[in-house]
């Protein structure tokens, strides 16, 4: 049981991206032929936005693209504030408004606006992140190929003093490198929800009370024989959460979303190529089982020590002593340190570098609270709202 977990627990971290890194080694990085600008829609879904919606939207009428060829829909679901308000104040830039009283949620919002979707591409977004002037001219480049049914780009976090923030922002750079690898394979098997790009002509809504409606889109043009690509020049910043509790709270209903996707695999999973139901097994479905490994590590580790067997000696395969003992003291220093950096939050550098074990534990424990979530039926598809750090 010790050594089946921390096998799990070692492949789902680093033994994919090495075996992914190894074999996206044999193929040639993308390159996607000039093409001219494809005319866009810009979605952007908004709840309770009214802090952040200006400054998105002065970002999207800033970008680098054709203005006779960006049309920008603000879908404001349900807003209870001056969302509406602000959004009607951009009308003679050319942003149109589409409001509905009554909250559904984020997909029924887009769904809601696609008929007014004008062009080829579609790119969805929200409305507390920012692109980089360039981002659309990058996420339609690789529509050069008619087997590309969607683009993501680059998530970011702004840039943060914070323990939480370094931790965040070294995530994102790693789930980068993997949908990079991925790409090169010929297919990334993650998507950004905020930055996606897709062919109107392909888009199919998905059905009602899925959580996670991006990562359906994408394994739904992936089961139609569509690629999906990353499109790492494609930038979208973000501010952090601005508490960790906060971030478990955005974690847990992603990872619900990974339980839900996890019970309809055998709809999802593209059987008829094998290599991408490889990397969606190993990099979407593994994850969520991480904090089960954690937890039968450590019992199988305190199981060894308190019962040991006397006829076992110095055999590391069986934990017998000294090993069994040494390996349960790593692992309650490991939680130890995770423990100490949630309590004792500093923002230098030695404060980050003890909060990674945290921010890998607040990861796991939102994981496990996104599973009772998903198994209670307690998580709908409407998105609760964070607080953001700034």
């Amino acid at each position: 049981m010790f050594w089946t977990s921390v096998g799990l627990i070692g492949y789902s971290y680093a033994g994919y991206p090495l075996v992914l890194a190894l074999l996206a080694r044999f193929r040639p990085r993308p390159r996607w032929k000039p093409s001219d600008c494809p005319s866009v829609t810009l979605i952007i879904a908004a709840y309770n936005e009214e802090q952040a919606i200006a400054q998105k939207l002065d970002n999207s009428l800033a970008l680098d693209y054709p203005p006779d060829l960006l049309r920008i829909i603000v879908a404001v679901d349900g807003s209870e504030d001056a969302t509406r308000k602000v959004v009607a104040g951009y009308s003679s830039r050319g942003v149109d408004l589409d409001f509905s009283p009554e909250r559904k949620g984020k997909m029924a919002a887009i769904n809601r606006v696609m008929p007014k979707a004008k062009g080829e591409i579609v790119v969805f977004s929200d409305a507390n992140n920012l692109f980089s002037s360039d981002t659309l001219r990058e996420l339609v480049k690789p529509f050069s190929d008619p087997t590309v049914g969607a683009v993501t780009g680059s998530k970011n976090i702004t840039k943060d003093d914070s323990a939480l923030g370094a931790s965040e922002g070294l995530y994102w750079r790693y789930e980068s490198f993997i949908k990079q690898q991925e790409t090169r394979l010929g297919c990334c098997t993650a998507v950004a929800g905020e930055i996606l790009a897709v062919r109107k002509s392909l888009f199919r809504p998905p059905p009602d009370r899925i959580i996670n409606d991006d990562f359906y889109l994408a394994t739904d043009l992936i089961k139609h024989d569509y690629r999906v690509i990353y499109a790492p020049q494609a930038h979208s910043f973000e501010r952090v959460s601005a508490t960790a509790d906060d971030e478990i709270k955005r974690r847990a209903r992603i990872i619900a979303g990974r339980y839900q996707a996890l019970a309809h695999a055998r709809r999802l999973l593209p059987f008829n190529r094998p290599l991408i139901v490889w990397q969606l097994i190993s990099h979407k479905f593994l994850r969520p089982l991480v904090p089960f490994a954690m937890i039968a590590a450590l019992w199988a580790n305190l199981y060894v020590v308190l019962f040991p067997d006397p006829a076992d000696r110095f055999s590391l395969m069986n934990l017998a002593a000294p090993f069994g003992w040494m390996l349960l003291v790593l692992q309650t220093l490991f939680y130890s340190v995770a423990w100490l950096g949630r309590k004792r939050q500093q923002d230098n550098w030695l404060g980050k570098l003890l909060y990674l074990p945290t921010f890998l534990v607040n990861s796991n424990w939102a994981a496990l609270v996104g599973c009772l979530r998903y198994l209670s039926g307690r998580q709908t598809a409407l998105w609760e709202r964070v607080q953001r750090r700034g």
